[in-house]
């Protein structure tokens, strides 16, 4: 985590009122890297590529990453083919931001709101730091609406800086700041669906000896045994204070992903399962087979910001040959 004193960031809250209209008109004229689409529903999509041919797929619609390809071509995310697209509804899939609430681990809905607002493309951000050069990137900035502020009286600003490299790796960098006059603490998740060949020809690598939750037998707490995570059942975990490098290596893609992240000390890991998968609307009965979620988050000890701070949390994605 990275806080700092600095005062309060630019602008004010926002309220929900005329939202696609307004991310319409910021999102009207991309530069060339960026290519402009909408959705059934006219929300705006902004598709990032680089020279070679890699591209990241982001919605105003939860600032959510919903596709990763390679220059190949190659998806590295998986989105669900019974996907909801109904606004303030998540879809299913991509990178859903789970804010200020991951889970059921509080008083609003699950996973929190952020990932069901329309959030607006900024063009003038703070500056962060960082060697953004030949990065092909977006600024999304959140606020809350004043139905938001009922439900979490909060005032805050959540940026989110979604850039793609020339080598193709996926970049998400959250910046949320305390605009409000009193503390507040959240959790935070990066709910990465990953696109895998079968669940039984992968395994995650980087979790050994680590504490865990398992949200399956009421968030009791064990230790991994094994040296790599491989899949038979049902798995629902947060592993606590892991290394800031995390690995999912797929036999029957012949891929390795490979997830880096900064101020998120938990990994939560996800799938369904098949009894599981048949109560979920939105998702195939037989999908969860091609699905696994690896989440960089911060669940088990909520940041805290005072008035004026502001937290940085980041994660990047890349791919590497598995041999």
């Amino acid at each position: 985590m990275k806080s700092s004193g600095s005062g309060s960031g630019s602008g004010s809250s926002s309220s929900s009122g005329g939202a696609r209209s307004e991310s319409d008109k910021r999102a009207a004229a991309p530069p060339p890297e960026l290519q402009l689409i909408r959705d059934l529903n006219g929300i705006p999509r902004l598709i990032l590529r680089t020279n070679r041919g890699a591209s990241a797929t982001v919605s105003l619609q939860g600032g959510q990453v919903l596709s990763w390809k390679t220059e190949r071509g190659d998806e590295l995310l998986f989105l669900s083919s019974k996907a909801i697209f109904d606004p303030p509804r998540a879809v299913r899939g991509g990178i859903p931001i789970c804010f200020p609430q991951v889970g059921s681990r509080g008083t609003l809905e699950p996973h929190g709101f952020a990932r069901n607002k329309i959030w607006f493309v900024e063009k003038d951000p703070p500056p962060l730091p960082g060697d953004w050069t030949g990065k092909a990137h977006i600024d999304l900035v959140l606020k809350p609406s004043e139905d938001d502020m009922k439900k979490w009286p909060h005032s805050f600003e959540f940026r989110l800086r979604v850039s793609l490299a020339a080598d193709g790796n996926l970049t998400l960098t959250s910046r949320i700041r305390n605009v409000d006059g009193k503390n507040f603490s959240f959790s935070i998740a990066y709910h990465t669906y990953f696109s895998i060949s079968d669940i039984s020809e992968v395994r995650i690598e980087g979790l050994e000896t680590l504490d865990y939750l398992d949200n399956l037998i009421q968030k009791q707490r064990f230790t991994e045994q094994g040296d790599s995570l491989t899949f038979e059942s049902e798995v629902d975990r947060v592993y606590l204070d892991s290394n800031n490098m995390v690995a999912v290596l797929d036999h029957g893609k012949k891929r390795t992903l490979v997830i880096k992240k900064e101020g998120l000390p938990d990994v939560v890991v996800w799938n369904p399962w098949e009894r599981k998968s048949k109560s979920i609307v939105d998702l195939g009965d037989e999908e969860y087979k091609q699905m696994l979620c690896v989440d960089g988050a911060a669940i088990e000890n909520p940041i805290t910001l005072k008035p004026g701070e502001e937290w940085t949390g980041r994660l990047e994605l890349s791919v590497l040959p598995y041999s």
